[in-house]
């Protein structure tokens, strides 16, 4: 285990019924709140109202910004941060899933800058300050609602790029697992992908020497998330699976099981964020689809390694370690077929002559990333092993 830092300041709240909290959270940071949210599912499912009454109980004045989509557009973000200026909030609250938050946070951040905001995507600006970032998840799956880091898509160019500051870490965020029960089973199961698949990057692309304590926790938490899935999918309103799915994805990506590991780096990640620019394909579809073509490529760099989890997460066991982790990609991606989610481009109708492309586009970010390793020939390579 190597030397870390592990600061993860945001509060908690969890539980049924905890929405009911949040005015008096918010109001502990400001007195006139930005609320961001998506298209209108919390209207329908009665969150919107919960959070409303809460706010106005508490004396909080709102200034709503709805209308995030999935994979958020900067150019409605920023309308977002003129209207923050304009009405000089002082908070922002996300009600919503990670897109949400990432617009908010993307939004506290903007309004205290003096030059354009790309700027910090492209590592050319440091974040020096933001306002507070509160939230109330509504899809557990990037655990944004516990993590430092935002991802947008800029609309020139086609550009998903990321941000990470301690300024935007959310200040409080309340998880309530009853609020996952309408979410369609689609977005269960990419929401269980994107959460195993955060936690896989770090497991099989890390610099410690040795890891027991961090390997468990990945390993524990990625069969207790396959576990609660299968559960969701038959009976989407039990609390209990809802539950554990709803902390296990925070955990899978709040530092926690990366500390002490060094280095990390999220090739798949990087090229995901090239289909969900290009073709608008949800997150963790995108990484059901490569991040088996991803182990494909580079098992024979590690065979032990992807032996390991081959051995931990699905109970193989064959006569070499080659063997061992081959049947482990295997069985992921029948697991993510299995719950409904695509593990090939051309089930995302992305045709193989746009392979170029795809690579192109990745290769900037591979390049902003600082992921030398990843050229053009090597991102082509794993995309085709995704057709």
């Amino acid at each position: 285990m190597q030397n870390f830092i592990f600061e993860n300041p945001t509060k908690i709240i969890f539980g049924q019924g905890q929405i009911k909290r949040i005015g008096a959270e918010v109001k502990s940071h400001g007195r006139k709140a930005l609320m961001v949210y998506g298209e209108g599912s919390i209207r329908k499912n009665g969150i919107y109202d919960r959070v409303v009454a809460s706010m106005s109980e508490a004396g909080v004045s709102l200034v709503e910004f709805p209308g995030v989509r999935s994979n958020p557009l900067l150019s409605h973000t920023m309308k977002g941060i003129t209207l923050a200026r304009r009405e000089a909030v002082d908070v922002v609250l996300a009600v919503g899933g990670g897109s949400v938050i990432d617009t908010a946070k993307t939004i506290a951040m903007g309004v205290r800058a003096e030059h354009d905001i790309w700027d910090y995507f492209t590592r050319k600006e440091a974040i020096r300050g933001a306002l507070p970032v509160l939230t109330v998840a509504t899809v557990s799956a990037s655990a944004s609602e516990m993590n430092p880091a935002a991802v947008m898509t800029r609309d020139e160019g086609a550009e998903k790029f990321s941000i990470r500051s301690m300024h935007i870490q959310p200040k409080t965020s309340i998880l309530d697992p009853t609020v996952l029960y309408t979410l369609p089973p689609s977005y269960s199961a990419y929401s269980a992908v994107d959460a195993i698949s955060h936690m896989l990057e770090g497991y099989f692309n890390n610099t410690a020497a040795d890891s027991p304590l961090q390997d468990r926790l990945v390993e524990a938490l990625t069969r207790t998330i396959m576990e609660s899935t299968g559960i969701i999918l038959q009976d989407p309103a039990n609390y209990n699976a809802r539950a554990t799915m709803m902390w296990s994805a925070t955990l899978a990506f709040n530092g926690l099981t990366s500390a002490g590991m060094g280095l990390i780096s999220l090739p798949v990640h990087m090229i995901e964020h090239s289909l969900s620019a290009l073709y608008d394909v949800p997150h963790g579809a995108g990484l059901s689809i490569l991040t088996p073509g991803w182990m494909d490529y580079a098992v024979g760099s590690n065979p032990k390694r992807f032996a390991r989890f081959a051995r931990e997460i699905f109970g193989v066991e064959s006569r070499t370690e080659m063997e061992e982790a081959q049947e482990g990609i295997r069985r992921l991606k029948a697991w993510f077929s299995g719950i409904g989610s695509p593990t090939s481009l051309e089930e995302v109708r992305i045709p193989e002559g746009d392979i170029d492309k795809i690579t192109a586009n990745a290769g900037r970010l591979a390049e902003v990333w600082q992921l030398k390793d990843y050229t053009p020939e090597v991102i082509s390579d794993i995309l085709r092993r995704c057709l």
